[in-house]
């Protein structure tokens, strides 16, 4: 192991982001909770400001995968769509089989400069997390309760405020709902034998309803379907705890433009439209297995340096004070600060290992692992 990867795998240095993320987090929260005041006055303008705090969050996260880990991502495409690529409001299809999946579609949001406005649709108990599910509320991130009756009035409603957004957005899907694993895989497969469906052999079935909706609601306002495929090389197995050791990981990232007016307005032709492209989704995937790559001319979007530049910012700003502090208690030789200062230091840590393994495929979502009778019923 060479000198710098010895650095990067060290606690210290895993303290040092921590603190920096979630000082500058609850410093942004609190700045976005008083920019309330203007979305009376100036909706647009209370938009346009929060997309750029929301961004100070999230680049903070993909600033690790790309330049702390110095992760690489290939993207194989179309050469005549790729001008297009961050000049249009696009829905993003992501297959969900990674533990850090939804920060290479922040990524790839980031290198093509929409990672501020884009959104996602997310389950609502995301919106109660400190600093990036506050951040999303703030940014009027589109929540679910995953139970179809409670969300078809919210989530269209909340599809609908969007129409009117004055940046430039991703709007991040995984249509399969949760995280890929054996078990689920399995029930998903019965679900789709009973409803005479084609297996699929490396995605679950995609749940069609909130695509179909997402569609309907932004149709005119989104020019685009992205269809992304991700894989990583070497049967790596990526995890965010990997990358905040600074583990290089290499992704390969198919990314196939559908124009909207393509995609079935009707929501049961839409629903086999999807279920169309999951199976094209699940026939990449076997041909990258077997030859390595995917389709398309492989091209890689240049890092942009905002996210290090806002990253050395924050540092900058809380290090300084942070340190000095820290001496102050050491000096102080107050046994009762000493222990009170290593408590709280611990139950951040705390905090921020749990929000990481949320990631953790083990210690994913539940949802899915439903028995396949209730499944048989739903979509």
């Amino acid at each position: 192991m060479d000198l710098i990867a010895l650095l990067k795998s060290q606690f210290l240095c895993h303290l040092i982001f921590c603190y920096v993320f979630i000082a500058s987090g609850l410093i942004i929260n609190t700045l976005q909770l008083f920019t309330l005041l203007l979305w009376p006055i100036n909706k647009q303008l209370f938009r346009k400001i929060n997309c750029r705090l929301s961004y100070c969050i999230s680049s903070q996260l993909v600033m690790l995968l790309e330049w702390w880990s110095g992760s690489e991502c290939i993207i194989h495409t179309d050469p005549r769509a790729y001008p297009k690529y961050g000049k249009e409001n696009a829905i993003v299809v992501l297959n969900h089989k990674f533990e850090i999946d939804f920060l290479c579609g922040w990524s790839l949001a980031e290198r093509f400069g929409v990672l501020g406005g884009s959104k996602v649709l997310a389950k609502k108990e995301l919106a109660y997390v400190p600093i990036i599910g506050w951040m999303w509320y703030f940014t009027e991130m589109v929540f679910c309760t995953r139970k179809w009756e409670q969300d078809r009035k919210t989530v269209s409603e909340s599809l609908l405020h969007l129409r009117d957004y004055p940046e430039k957005y991703f709007f991040l899907i995984h249509c399969e709902g949760t995280r890929f694993t054996e078990k689920k895989h399995q029930i998903s497969m019965q679900v789709a034998q009973a409803k005479g469906l084609p297996s699929l052999k490396h995605h679950l079935l995609p749940r069609t309803k909130g695509f179909a909706i997402t569609v309907r609601s932004l149709r005119n306002v989104v020019s685009a379907v992205y269809d992304c495929t991700l894989n990583f090389r070497n049967n790596e197995n990526p995890t965010l705890l990997g990358v905040l050791n600074g583990k290089k990981y290499h992704a390969d990232l198919y990314v196939r433009r559908i124009p909207l007016g393509e995609v079935p307005e009707d929501e049961d032709r839409c629903a086999a439209w999807l279920h169309k492209l999951y199976q094209e989704k699940d026939a990449l995937q076997e041909e990258y297995s077997r030859t390595g790559t995917f389709p398309g001319t492989p091209m890689v979007p240049p890092r942009r340096p905002w996210t290090l530049v806002n990253w050395l910012f924050w540092a900058s700003l809380l290090l300084y004070p942070f340190f000095r502090f820290l001496v102050n208690v050491v000096r102080s030789g107050s046994s009762l600060t000493l222990a009170s200062f290593v408590l709280v230091f611990f139950v951040a840590s705390m905090g921020v290992r749990w929000m990481i393994g949320v990631t953790e495929i083990d210690k994913g979502s539940a949802y899915g692992n439903m028995d396949s009778k209730q499944k048989k019923h739903s979509d």
